[in-house]
């Protein structure tokens, strides 16, 4: 009871111990990497054509449309609101890709997907708006390293499920939605931020200029000159737009911070590292995004699904369970990614075009498997590893400015 009150009262671990169990039960999903052959088996029977040319698709598009005003509200609504609705979203993804038929409705639960992929910003985003830039460098560490846990945990569950309990892809489904409920229960136990990093930053109110040349005046009145009628009637009319002065003060300060976040924008990208580690990064993530969606249509053309002899759960756990012990690791070692930083982005984007070409052209599954691992793994380590930057670098600064 005393070791659950020092963790309450703690600053940093609270938090970071609430938003990891949220981030665990959202990552464990272990029928994620047997969605293709749940879509085109029995439970669903759809075609492979419909599948890759009008289902898959939609997560895309909806994604782009939905990213840029989900990253406004998220700041604005202070982040917690929006991991809530992106625990609610997993929800209804799931329901309808377990009880939902036809093509229409499968692109409606791509809709869905879309937003909690859109939201996922306010994950990664929360804890840094309620921990210290001390903890900076161990509480990312921990985030991305757990869900790096869970989805190993998930791929490995789901697969042992598959091949040795010869379960049915529409219960791996329940139990995914069984852990997103917990998931979605875990989210309203996160403490509400104070601030975020545009529109509730900390600031230090200001005296408004007409109200102190109003009170400048008022003084000057009540030496030099004796009240009167009208004086007491100006009086009445000033307490009355003084009472109306905090709203329009609410809305000049969020056209302000719209303008401020522009102002930063430009100030940011002006900075050619950021720049340049941007661009690697929207590539690097659009890449990724079309690999994983489209990975497990490649296999089944390489290797045509049979219920117990399809290992897309091994490959995701090997993609991944690297990523997880390294991420983690990253938390305490100290890199100078100033000296360092291009050279290892232009190798581990060479080895990733590199598995993305061996991929293409090999007929051989296995050989297509340890490729897509190789790449995932390269992929996350220079993620966690930039972001563990935060706390004293450039990109951080720029982001507050």
């Amino acid at each position: 009871m005393a070791c659950w009150k020092k963790i309450r009262s703690s600053s940093w671990i609270y938090p970071t111990l609430v938003l990891c169990i949220y981030g665990f039960f959202s990552l464990m999903r272990p029928s994620e990497p047997f969605l293709t052959p749940y879509l085109t088996g029995p439970d669903k029977n759809l075609t492979i054509d419909e599948v890759t040319n009008q289902i898959l698709p939609v997560w895309t598009y909806s994604y782009l449309a939905l990213l840029f005003p989900v990253f406004l509200i998220t700041d604005y609504m202070r982040y917690k609101p929006i991991i809530i609705l992106q625990g609610l979203s997993f929800i209804i993804t799931w329901l309808m890709l377990l009880f939902v038929q036809g093509v229409l409705a499968m692109q409606l639960m791509e809709v869905f997907f879309g937003m909690v992929t859109a939201t996922e910003v306010a994950y990664y985003a929360y804890i840094y708006s309620v921990v210290s830039v001390d903890h900076y460098q161990k509480v990312t560490s921990y985030c991305r390293s757990i869900t790096l846990a869970a989805t190993t945990v998930a791929a490995v569950l789901g697969q042992l499920l598959v091949s040795l309990a010869e379960l049915s892809y529409f219960y791996l489904n329940v139990i995914s939605l069984a852990s997103l409920s917990l998931a979605l229960l875990a989210s309203f136990f996160l403490p509400m931020p104070k601030h975020s990093m545009f529109f509730h930053k900390n600031r230090i109110p200001e005296t408004p200029q007409g109200a102190t040349d109003q009170d400048t005046k008022s003084k000057a009145t009540s030496i030099n000159e004796q009240p009167s009628c009208q004086e007491d009637k100006d009086t009445a009319k000033s307490s009355v737009l003084s009472r109306t002065l905090p709203e329009c003060q609410s809305d000049k300060h969020q056209c302000h911070m719209l303008v401020q976040l522009c102002k930063d924008v430009k100030e940011c990208y002006s900075t050619k590292k950021l720049l340049y580690w941007s661009l690697w990064w929207a590539l690097a993530t659009a890449g990724y995004n079309q690999i994983v969606n489209y990975v497990q249509v490649l296999w089944d053309y390489r290797a045509p699904a049979k219920n117990n002899n399809v290992y897309n759960g091994a490959v995701e756990a090997a993609a991944t369970f690297l990523s997880s012990v390294t991420s983690l690791a990253v938390g305490y070692v100290k890199i100078n990614w100033d000296l360092s930083g291009e050279l290892a982005l232009g190798i581990f984007s060479a080895l990733n075009a590199g598995s993305l070409f061996l991929m293409h052209f090999t007929t051989n599954i296995w050989v297509s498997d340890c490729c897509q691992s190789k790449h995932g793994t390269l992929r996350f380590n220079v993620w966690i590893q930039q972001l563990c930057r935060t706390g004293d670098s450039d990109y951080y600064n720029c982001s507050r400015s």
